[in-house]
Formats: C-alpha cells, sequence, structure tokens
C-alpha cells in the first residue's frame, strides 16, 4: 500500500477510536453478483463477523465488480481499494502460487475435505503468509468451486479412451489432461456451455453440478460423467494486510475464526446444492455415470506433471513447493479421516 493510503488508514482507525465509535465497517469488494451458494456463504461470513463482535465490526459488501472486477481483486485489495475482497488464484499463476495449490488435481472431489485442508495450510504455513504480506494481503477464509466433472451431448465418457476426439470445454489443468488424452480443447466461459453444446460447438464441457443446475445446462446434456477426481479451490477472502493489523486482537480473532468456520458453511450449502443438481438432472433424463476406479486413477496419473509445474512456480516464488505440497496432501488425508470417522460437521450439528 502506498503511503498515503497508508496514512489516511491510520488516520480513520485512530479517529474512530477517540471519537468513541463503536463500530467499525470493512468494505468487501466482490466481483461477483448477490446470488448462488457462494454468495450465500459470503452474506453469512458478514452476518457472523457482526453478530459475533456484537456489532463492533460489520461488513459492507460491494457486489457485481462495483469496486473492482476479478482480474484486479488481488491489486486492489493490496493497494486498499476496498478493506477485503474475493480473490480467485488462477488469474495470478504466479503472484498466487501458494494458494493455486487448491486448485491442483490431486487426488480429492470433497469440497468440505478440500477447503479445511486448504484454509489450515494457508494459516499455519509461515511461509505462506510472509508470502502473501509481501504483496500487502492477509488471508481470511476459502471457497471451492466443488469437484470437476463433465457433461456432454449426444456422447458419454464411460471411459479415459472415449476423450478422444471430443470438443471439450476445459477447466485449467482438468482440461489440459483431457487434452493429453485425445481432446480438442475449446476456449469457453462455463457461461456460454449451454449455447456450445446446443450448437454441437462443443460434444462436453468440465464443470460443477450445481452450476449445471444454476445455468440450465442440463437440458442440452445427454450424460454427465462423476469424475470423482478433483477440484478448483483457489477461490477465497483476502483482506489489506494495514487494515487487518490496525483492528483490535479481539476483532482479528472474529475476522479469522468466522472465516474459518466459512468451510463448513460454505461445505454444507455447496455439498447439498451438488446433490439436488444431480437428482434434478436424472429427472430431466439426463444419464448421470460414475467413472469406474480403474479409469479415475488414469485421470490421477496423469495430472501428476501438472502438480510438478506448480512446485516449480511456487519454488520461482521463494517458497518450497515440494513440502508445501506434501503437507497439503497430508492435510487432505486428514480431514478424509475425521469425515470418515465423524462424518461432516452439519450433519452432527442437524442430529
Amino acid at each position: 500500500m502506498n503511503f498515503l493510503k497508508k496514512t489516511a488508514l491510520t488516520a480513520a482507525f485512530s479517529l474512530a477510536a477517540t471519537s468513541g465509535f463503536a463500530e467499525t465497517t470493512l468494505i468487501h469488494g466482490e466481483a461477483g453478483p448477490n446470488r448462488g451458494a457462494r454468495a450465500a456463504a459470503l452474506q453469512w461470513y458478514a452476518d457472523q463477523v457482526a453478530e459475533r463482535s456484537a456489532g463492533d465490526l460489520k461488513i459492507n459488501i460491494q457486489w457485481g465488480g462495483a469496486l473492482f472486477k476479478s482480474k484486479a481483486a488481488m491489486q486492489a485489495i493490496g493497494d486498499g481499494v476496498a478493506d477485503m475482497g474475493s480473490v480467485i488464484a488462477v488469474y495470478y499463476p504466479k503472484d498466487m502460487a501458494a494458494y493455486g495449490i487448491a486448485d491442483l488435481p490431486v487426488n480429492n472431489p470433497d469440497a468440505w475435505v478440500g477447503m479445511r485442508a486448504t484454509d489450515e495450510l494457508m494459516r499455519s504455513s509461515a511461509a505462506i503468509q510472509n508470502n502473501l504480506a509481501d504483496r500487502d494481503l492477509r488471508y481470511i477464509g476459502t471457497w471451492t468451486t466443488s469437484q470437476v466433472n463433465i457433461g456432454c451431448k449426444d456422447t458419454a465418457i464411460r471411459s479415459v479412451a472415449d476423450i478422444a476426439g471430443k470438443k471439450v470445454r476445459g477447466v485449467g489443468a482438468y482440461g489440459k489432461v483431457m487434452g493429453e488424452m485425445g481432446a480438442n480443447l475449446v476456449s469457453m466461459s462455463i457461461y456460454d456451455a449451454y449455447q456450445g453444446l446446443d450448437t454441437g460447438l462443443i460434444d462436453c464441457s468440465q464443470g460443477y453440478s450445481y452450476a449445471v443446475s444454476a445455468l440450465k445446462q442440463a437440458e442440452v446434456m445427454t450424460s454427465y460423467t462423476m469424475l470423482d477426481w478433483g477440484q478448483v479451490g483457489g477461490v477465497g477472502m483476502f483482506m489489506n494486510l494495514d487494515a487487518y493489523e490496525g483492528l483490535s486482537e479481539e476483532q482479528r480473532a472474529v475476522i479469522d475464526q468466522t472465516g474459518m468456520d466459512m468451510a463448513d458453511e460454505f461445505g454444507r450449502l455447496i455439498t447439498k446444492a451438488n446433490a439436488d443438481a444431480i437428482v434434478s438432472m436424472k429427472e430431466q433424463g439426463v444419464e448421470v455415470i460414475e467413472l469406474p476406479a480403474e479409469e479415475r486413477a488414469k485421470l490421477v496419473a496423469s495430472g501428476a506433471k501438472f502438480l510438478d509445474q506448480w512446485v516449480e512456480t511456487a519454488t520461482s516464488d521463494g517458497l518450497d513447493g515440494a513440502a508445501l505440497l506434501e503437507e497439503y496432501k497430508g492435510l487432505i488425508a486428514k480431514y478424509t479421516a475425521e469425515r470418515d470417522a465423524n462424518g461432516y460437521p452439519w450433519a452432527k450439528a442437524s442430529n
């Protein structure tokens, strides 16, 4: 943050303290609209911060890119355009390399497990925190797009061999793996996939179950294959470091703990949304296919090179990429075991 912005921020916090104001309002920039599961989780976060701080902290969410677009979020938050905001790691492959670990095609399709593993890594690693501090950022909490699957029209993916020759809209490294397996990758937004499938411009589109429902893509799909592979999880909340450090210790504790708890709330929302979407697809006549375990193993193996590439990128940014990746895999194993032993936290809360 530049000197003038730092001075203005310090003055604002000082004025609030000396004027007896009992409330601090933080501005959050969100490029997306106020609808959907992620928007609901963000609003939950804001409501919980106000409740847990007894009104001492409030978050004013600026929706729909009113302050900045997705591709400008990292710089805008670091520069103090907003106190905090939503950041998508894929737009910053080097600057947000540490957070990009959540986008890798590791062997984990579970949204809650992925968020918990990512959240603990981002909070516990001093190296990651220092890396973010160099960009005037503080990690607050994480979301995920959830597991990557693939829907097709007038064809189906029942095995890895079925990928060859298909015109596919891909997602990050997941799309690149399919490209190496013979798919013809088509650059296309998920929002254009409906028309792409309908017109035959693409045969298949990688995406997420809840998004298929939200975008009504089941209307133009005949099959939907559950890859049971991985997810895109580098989507989360970050705060301007100076704004964060300008809060009281009690306020920072509320910000951090609520961010940690958000993984449980969003896990609940996205798990239900995905399950409901699968039911809806079946009701509309879409064939839902479970990819056999031996075929899934081929996808996991083919994605290994992209893990190696991430290690190189992270290492070039001063991080120990190999060590972080092993730690992340260990955290995935930890939360997978916790889920298997105790179930999801929201299921326990409802019993």
